[in-house]
């Protein structure tokens, strides 16, 4: 049996690009950075909602790229964060804000599938 290699996709490298993670749980974290870390990235940990702003207000304009932001933390949750960060007199307040969630959800538009399959998940029959 002939067999052919199998060709891997090339994998996304974002050198020089930083990003600003919101995470509460320290494990979370420590997975974030070594997955994302391999991709090329350079990530800072915010444990909270408040210490994200908090960093993004303190930074200069255009040192992050994106932020990734969890919705549910302490002290100021991923929707405060974001609104805190929206509202700031910088011309990077509009930076990409990816929402990260443990909770089920599902995306638009509708995938009638994955939908049947949380509801399968949380519903008992």
């Amino acid at each position: 049996v002939d067999e052919q290699p199998v060709e891997e996709k090339p994998k996304l490298q974002f050198s020089d690009k930083r990003v600003l993670v919101a995470e509460d749980n320290e494990l979370n974290w420590e997975i974030a950075n070594e997955l994302l870390g391999d991709l090329g990235l350079t990530l800072d940990w915010a444990e909270n909602g408040e210490v994200c702003a908090n960093l993004f207000r303190n930074s200069e304009p255009g040192y992050y790229d994106a932020i990734l932001m969890d919705i549910r933390m302490p002290i100021m949750d991923g929707y405060e964060a974001t609104d805190t960060i929206r509202a700031m007199d910088r011309p990077d307040a509009d930076i990409p804000i990816i929402a990260m969630t443990a909770d089920a959800y599902v995306a638009k538009p509708i995938d009638i599938d994955e939908v049947a399959r949380i509801l399968k998940r949380y519903i008992n029959d």
